[in-house]
């Protein structure tokens, strides 16, 4: 089992940057592919960007593509979003999770979850 919390969410200026953590707790952190997804308010949760068990591949969704990178370290058991020139749209909370495998685009294919963090982008 896994346990994942993450960080780094804040209110940033469009244009801005943010990094975020997932902090996984477990000793097979290794063996889970990763992934970001975020929620807005009132719209369906949406795949962001994943990580392969071994940083060999990586995937986005278009929308911020160039913009955001996915990159894990095993050794500390995080996977961590760095996000660059910031826009409104990129405004929801944002939650990390695990998978053992299925479609790394789809939710439903996740094993674990955490609570999320917020990031909101000012115009």
């Amino acid at each position: 089992q896994v346990q994942l919390v993450e960080s780094g969410g804040a209110l940033v200026q469009t244009g801005g940057s943010l990094r975020l953590s997932c902090a996984a707790y477990g000793r097979t952190f290794s063996s889970y592919a990763m992934g970001w997804f975020r929620q807005a308010p009132g719209k369906e949760r949406e795949f962001v960007a994943f990580i392969d068990r071994t940083s060999a591949s990586t995937y986005y969704t278009d929308s911020v593509k160039g913009r955001f990178t996915i990159s894990r370290d095993n050794a500390k058991n995080a996977v961590y979003l760095q996000m660059n020139s910031l826009k409104p749209d990129d405004t929801a909370v944002y939650s990390c999770a695990a998978q053992s495998f299925g479609s790394h685009t789809q939710p439903r294919d996740y094993d674990y979850w955490g609570q999320g963090t917020q990031v909101t982008v000012s115009s």
